[in-house]
């Protein structure tokens, strides 16, 4: 496998396990007569309703709620308070941080634990320009919207320039454009997400760093869908910011970080307390960052199985909608090395169901989305596929798997979308 410069079973893991593992979780014995209630989950997996919708969060691993509990239950002191009860929390914080770091080849001390991904980027992108005197912003129009709308309120209030890189219909960047736009010496930050969430297309991560690196730009990538997924030393890709959310790869919601490289100085970027040696104030998340780092601990014990697992049932996936529509296509990448393994976004035949392809198979039992969840509100469509120049008058669906989804939960969502269309096709 490639290591990005980055180090992927489940095989048997199947929805009935993962059901299985929560239900014995039930028993342990500091949930013992508790009013956990495990009856929703047990509810939709009875009647067969299948969650692909991976990409915008995952289930918490039984393993991850298994390792919180007690520190929810016992380990209730401040980290910063120094008797026993806060030492005992600030062992717990520092330990978790130690552990993370060991995954990703990199110091401790160049982890920052934020809420989650979207304030992650927030951060690295702020000091860039208020501390660290950039003045452009290279990006893209297929970017999150925690880098996108961050970046244009950076250029409203900041009197920064944006520059959004032209994408290929995959969504690809010209490397050679991003060169010659590197050329100019104006203080720069190149900010492109490592895998895109809509369409899973892959950047050439190392490559990107080694330009930024040659003509003396700060580089920041969103890592939050690959975190977890791939494995990362920090100590050979010479990045200067990577971001996480624990929530990706089956930890809890609320917590996530920000790496920064030593070489790169900052200051406070939430100011309140001397919390994170001074980067961030506010009493921190235990529970959570235990969380992430048990949840590191699962993703990355057998990290290639995993890959191979999801990738196969991708795979299938795609060579099952081609057999069955004469019109398909599919956004982004789908070639393994060039495509996030997790993640599938198909372009459907038009049918004058179109509006309603999500929120019927909702109905049948499949949960997937149209995009970003953080866009599911918005009127319009898709700014990741307007960024491609997609056909937006044909109907897509974001099918994003875990380590848990199983054959036969593919094998129903296949039928669900093929009555869909069946008689739009006959």
């Amino acid at each position: 496998m490639k290591h990005f410069g980055l180090a992927n079973d489940v095989g048997q893991c199947t929805g009935q396990v993962f059901l299985a593992a929560c239900v014995q979780l039930k028993e342990h014995s500091l949930l013992k007569d508790k009013q956990t209630n495990f009856s929703i989950f047990v509810a939709k997996h009875d009647s067969m309703n299948v969650y692909l919708d991976n990409a915008a969060t995952t289930p918490v691993a039984p393993e991850v709620v298994e390792a919180m509990v007690p520190v929810l239950l016992q380990t209730f002191g401040n980290p910063s308070s120094t008797h026993a009860f806060g030492r005992q929390a600030k062992a717990l914080l520092e330990n978790s941080r130690r552990k993370i770091a060991q995954y990703l080849n990199c110091a401790a001390s160049e982890l920052i634990f934020t809420s989650g991904g979207t304030e992650a980027d927030n951060m690295a992108l702020h000091a860039a320009v208020t501390q660290l005197g950039v003045t452009r912003i290279i990006t893209s129009a297929a970017e999150h919207h925690a880098v996108g709308h961050t970046a244009e309120a950076l250029k409203d209030h900041e009197q920064i320039e944006v520059v959004n890189l032209k994408l290929d219909s995959k969504g690809n960047i010209n490397l050679k454009e991003l060169e010659a736009l590197l050329q100019d010496p104006q203080k720069t930050i190149v900010s492109l997400m490592h895998a895109n969430n809509e369409i899973a297309t892959l950047l050439p991560l190392e490559k990107v760093a080694q330009l930024c690196r040659q003509y003396g730009a700060l580089f920041h990538s969103d890592t939050v869908q690959t975190m977890g997924h791939y494995a990362f030393d920090l100590k050979t890709l010479d990045i200067d910011f990577i971001t996480c959310a624990a929530h990706k790869f089956h930890g809890p919601k609320g917590i996530g970080f920000l790496y920064v490289n030593k070489k790169v100085k900052v200051g406070s970027m939430i100011h309140g307390g001397a919390q994170e040696r001074g980067f961030r104030g506010g009493t921190e998340n235990v529970y959570g960052i235990v969380g992430l780092a048990k949840a590191m601990d699962l993703a990355y014990e057998d990290v290639e199985s995993h890959q191979k697992h999801v990738q196969e049932l991708k795979s299938y996936m795609i060579g099952q909608f081609r057999s069955y529509f004469d019109d398909i296509q599919f956004h982004g990448e789908i070639e393994p090395h060039n495509s996030l393994y997790t993640v599938l976004n198909v372009c459907f035949p038009r049918t004058e169901k179109a509006g309603m392809l999500l929120f019927t198979l909702d109905l049948k039992g499949v949960a997937v989305s149209g995009g970003s969840a953080c866009s599911s509100g918005a009127a319009k469509g898709s700014h990741v596929l307007e960024g491609i120049g997609a056909d937006m008058t044909r109907p897509n669906a974001r099918f994003s798997f875990s380590r848990y989804t199983t054959r036969e939960e593919i094998d129903f969502a296949l039928e669900q979308v093929k009555s869909v269309f069946e008689k739009t096709l006959a």
